[in-house]
Parts: structure tokens; C-alpha cells; sequence
């Protein structure tokens, strides 16, 4: 990631630089995936692209392959954890439970969720 992608004050930007540990689960040239640090399943994955943008309709706007890529990469997560099915969230804004403006996907496998 260059310095031109990154926002210095950005948790997620840093954990992308490894400035700030992880426990990593996947990672490419495009996003990196690591551990929710409060689970909400069994397994529970925040996948983050490289690049910085604060929300998942900026990314779309910006970026629709890595919007796409995130999609393909938490449906890899899913395969490898559980047996494909998962719940993918974005949450967007304050008010729907966005606390980091760095857009990450939630994806929760590895157990049947309740709807």
C-alpha cells in the first residue's frame, strides 16, 4: 500500500501496513483478511481492501472489481471453513454500526446462524 492509499489515523490501514498485529487468514494484492478480534460466529472474518475507502457505496462507485473480489474471497473463506454458506455484512454509516470508516466485509461461517 502506498502512502497515498493509506489514512494515518486508520486502524485498518495499519493493520494492512502491519504496523498493527493480526491474525491473518487470507491476503492478495487487492484485500487483506484477518480474525475479528469479538467473534460473532465460529468463524468471523473482516476482509479489508488494500486501498483505502470509507464505505462499501464509495467502493462500488470507485473500485466494483474489488468489490467483487471481496464477495469471491469470503465465499473462499466459507469453502474452507464451513461448507460454503456464510453471511456477509457491510455496515455503512454510524447509525447502521459502522465504528471504522476503512470498508471491511464481516463474513460469519463455520456454524449454522440463526436468521
Amino acid at each position: 500500500m502506498s502512502d497515498d492509499d493509506r489514512q494515518e489515523d486508520c486502524i485498518f490501514c495499519r493493520i494492512v501496513a502491519g504496523e498493527v498485529p493480526s491474525e491473518k487468514v487470507y491476503e492478495d494484492e487487492t484485500v487483506y483478511a484477518f480474525k475479528d478480534a469479538n467473534p460473532k460466529a465460529a468463524v468471523h472474518v473482516l476482509i479489508v481492501p488494500r486501498h483505502h475507502y470509507a464505505s462499501v457505496a464509495e467502493l462500488a462507485k470507485a473500485d466494483p472489481d474489488t468489490l467483487a473480489h471481496i464477495v469471491q474471497v469470503a465465499q473462499q473463506i466459507a469453502d474452507q471453513d464451513f461448507h460454503g454458506a456464510y453471511r456477509l455484512i457491510f455496515n455503512t454509516g454510524e447509525d447502521a454500526g459502522q465504528s471504522v470508516f476503512h470498508v471491511h466485509a464481516h463474513v460469519l461461517t463455520g456454524q449454522v446462524l440463526p436468521e
